[in-house]
């Protein structure tokens, strides 16, 4: 055994005092491993447990779980102000004007907090950085009352350094670990059974019991991936209901955040508080949304309604979403869809038109695969050309705007420090950085205007939009994040909800993990999809928690 590190002994009086609180809250009786966000709220409002024994309960958990025992990873960071803040919510009651008062939730190491805390994408370029403001999810959340117990780790960059890079990991955090499977790992290191990316940290965190909720942000599959991996509750919001203001960006097009929280219910609670107008994005002027998102959730909300399967055996070239399901993967969604209509839902099944999955000609860009470790390394990458055209122009201005106590100040700044300490921060390379930083940067590019103009086309008018009108649909369903890319490039919302199990990965036998199911619809139609999700998370209860976390 070694001797303890300084910051061991920094933290042992935390550890000691929150694991003595963590019997005290599950002697209380909230269960805070598996707790919903609606029970925390109950719990604390009938003061069957106070907010600082609730946020000394989660950080126990996240010694023992997320640091120690099977090492989840996925804190990048607690908050060494989260028990100071808990203390001056107690007996402050969830409340109408207060809603999250006394909650302890973890944000992205991506999303901007102005304390102790930094703001890093998970890189060592940054790893120092901190944040000019709060960003405008992190205000509201403050407002509301909750806790911000600490940063979640993430894919770096949200998953735009390199071809390949693994899901959760980062070059300051290290890497994510899957709950279900965290102990299985290839002889790379990389996880077996991947932990989603790149809201990964952030997933693994609720789904392990370590806070009563977290927030994600997606470009493309970013919120939907982590929590089908994870048998978690996602909303990817319709691009400009929720602010990007302080959030470090990708595309600007397709950048949002999100809940991931082990209930419908929690989902719709969360985006109460963070659905608000921000004059410091443009996007959210056109907002719409009902004044209570919890209002729509009904157990009989999908009687009537038109649901959409886009798959049709007998066109199998074109059965991209469902057709190609591995046999347990097609089962469940069997099992689910049939649920779906034993609730009153009616079935319509026909393809998506082709156009709406291939993205259309001149939307992708040839980048050379510099990943050392990838399997695929020196083939030819196909990464979106919005993503790279944008991220340029998009993370300069963040650096310029939001980001202190650091030198970068351009995407050169970083590139030029990876390379100067690619031992440690290039484990995976930097190959999309390289193809983003020899663009512009202005977003002048006749390429860039034309492929966006093309994601637009396939994915809206040609995609979703044709498909949900022709069939009068009230939602569409994939498994997992088969639909996350065409509901991305429109800018439309997805819920998903957990379907099941599956096991298996590329051949290989593995614990049982979750899938989950996703109900995608046009711009502002979260209301509908949470309430068609709420009936069937009422009808399926298929969630469970990751075996192994037991309460402390």
């Amino acid at each position: 055994m070694t001797e303890p590190t300084r910051r061991d002994l920094a933290i042992l009086p935390v550890a000691i005092a929150a694991a003595s609180s963590g019997r005290a809250a599950a002697q209380s009786g909230i269960a805070v491993e598996n707790a919903s966000l609606a029970e925390v709220r109950q719990a604390l409002t009938e003061d069957r447990i106070t907010a600082s024994a609730l946020t000394q309960a989660y950080l126990a958990r996240i010694e023992a779980y997320d640091r120690a025992g099977p090492g989840l990873n996925s804190v990048r960071e607690t908050n060494p102000d989260a028990v100071a803040i808990a203390a001056r919510l107690d007996g402050v009651k969830p409340s109408a004007q207060q809603p999250l008062a006394g909650v302890p939730i973890l944000v992205k190491d991506n999303i901007a907090t102005n304390d102790r805390q930094r703001t890093t994408a998970g890189s060592l370029a940054l790893a120092a950085a901190r944040a000019r403001n709060d960003a405008t999810v992190v205000k509201l959340l403050r407002a509301a009352g909750a806790v911000i117990l600490g940063k979640a780790n993430l894919t770096e960059f949200a998953n735009i350094l390199s071809i390949d890079m693994p899901s959760g990991y980062s070059s300051l955090g290290g890497q994510v670990k899957n709950p279900y499977a965290p102990a299985l790992l290839d002889p790379r290191g990389i996880p077996v059974v991947p932990p989603g990316g790149s809201s990964s940290g952030s997933a693994v965190a609720v789904a392990a019991g370590l806070c009563a909720a977290a927030i994600g942000t997606e470009t493309s599959g970013s919120l939907l991936s982590p929590a089908t991996q994870n048998g978690l509750v996602t909303v990817k919001p319709t691009v400009g209901l929720v602010s990007r203001a302080g959030i470090i960006p990708i595309a600007h097009s397709q950048d949002t955040a999100g809940p991931l929280t082990r209930t419908v219910r929690d989902s719709a609670m969360l985006l109460n508080v963070l659905a608000v107008r921000d004059s410091l994005d443009p996007a959210t002027e056109g907002l719409q949304r009902p004044d209570d998102y919890t209002a729509a959730l009904d157990k009989d909300g999908l009687k009537g309604a038109r649901i959409g399967v886009p798959s049709d055996p007998a066109d199998p070239g074109n059965d991209v979403y469902l057709g190609k399901l591995p046999p347990r993967s097609a089962a469940l969604m069997a099992q689910a869809i049939a649920a779906l209509q034993e609730a009153g839902a009616t079935i319509v099944r026909a393809n998506m038109p082709t156009a709406g999955w291939i993205g259309g000609p001149g939307t992708t860009m040839g980048v050379l695969n510099r990943n050392p470790l990838s399997r695929a390394k020196g083939s030819v990458g196909t990464p979106p050309i919005v993503f790279l055209y944008e991220l340029k122009h998009d993370l300069e201005l963040y650096l310029r705007d939001w980001a202190v106590d650091t030198d970068m100040r351009t995407m050169a700044d970083i590139v030029a420090f990876n390379q100067g300490n690619a031992d440690k921060a290039l484990r995976f390379g930097q190959d999309l950085f390289l193809a983003a930083e020899a663009t512009r940067g202005d977003l002048s590019e006749l390429e860039y205007r034309s492929a966006r103009a093309m994601d637009l086309l396939s994915a809206r008018e040609r995609g979703l939009d044709a498909y949900i009108a022709q069939h009068r649909l009230d939602a569409v369903v994939f498994p997992g994040t088969a639909g996350a890319s065409i509901a991305a490039k429109a800018g439309y919302p997805s819920v998903q909800v957990p379907a099941g199990f599956v096991s298996g990965v590329g051949g290989e036998e593995t614990p049982d993990y979750p899938l989950g199911i996703t109900f995608t619809g046009r711009a502002w139609s979260e209301a509908t999809l949470l309430r068609l999700a709420y009936a069937y998370e009422q009808a399926s209860t298929a969630r469970r928690p990751p075996p192994g976390l037991p309460a402390l």
